[in-house]
């Protein structure tokens, strides 16, 4: 197995490079839709936010009321503390069982989690981020997710520096240009994991720094 992760600002195109690497046989383990799959309707973790919350933020099926908790924990860094440490250790051990499953394979694996800046992983071969100019990314949430512009700049402001992203990144790809310049640097993004060395067949991804 080759393990890398995978990282960018909202707006950067994260999901399109994770697709386009899908594409060519990489195995995407996605933070985001792990998230979604534990906060499923009922579930332990939406119990346990429902618990420390109140049931304002869920609905009448026991389902997150997003909407509303992001409006609780985004302005409140007690809550969104709170709210990470019920989130994240249940995402923590999946992603965990599902490097394990795949590190005795020979697949090109990628971790894909936006907020990897905030919270290195350890035991990744590499971090690749997907960085576009802060312009960009405004222009982008405003046009294709309906954001005002100072609801986009503030959910900018709240993730990680684009400079911060890029301090420790092995590979950098530019996705502020045209759709065949992304594909040409997929390419050259694919054979560079591809020369990557292979871990251990025992290789157990450490827990977060």
């Amino acid at each position: 197995m080759i393990l890398v992760g995978l990282t960018g600002g909202i707006g950067s195109g994260k999901s399109t490079v994770s697709s386009l690497l899908a594409a060519r046989g990489a195995e995407i383990i996605d933070a985001d839709d792990i998230t979604r799959e534990v906060q499923q309707p009922g579930s332990a973790v939406v119990e346990a936010i429902a618990e420390r919350f109140g049931d304002s933020v869920i609905d009448a099926e026991r389902g997150l009321i997003r909407a509303k908790l992001a409006d609780v924990v985004f302005a409140d860094p007690a809550a969104l503390r709170d709210l990470n440490a019920i989130v994240h250790p249940v995402v923590g051990a999946e992603i965990d069982r599902r490097v394990t499953m795949l590190a005795a394979t020979d697949k090109v694996v990628v971790l894909d989690i936006p907020l990897l800046t905030e919270n290195p992983r350890r035991g990744l071969q590499a971090k690749i981020v997907v960085d576009v100019p802060l312009e960009v990314q405004v222009e982008r949430l405003v046009r294709y997710r309906g954001f005002t512009v100072d609801d986009a700049r503030a959910r900018i402001a709240r993730q990680a520096s684009r400079e911060d992203r890029l301090k420790n990144a092995d590979y950098v790809i530019d996705n502020s240009g045209s759709v065949e310049d992304l594909a040409r640097q997929i390419l050259g993004l694919w054979e560079w994991m591809r020369s990557l060395p292979q871990l251990p067949s025992d290789f157990r991804l450490a827990r977060p720094a």
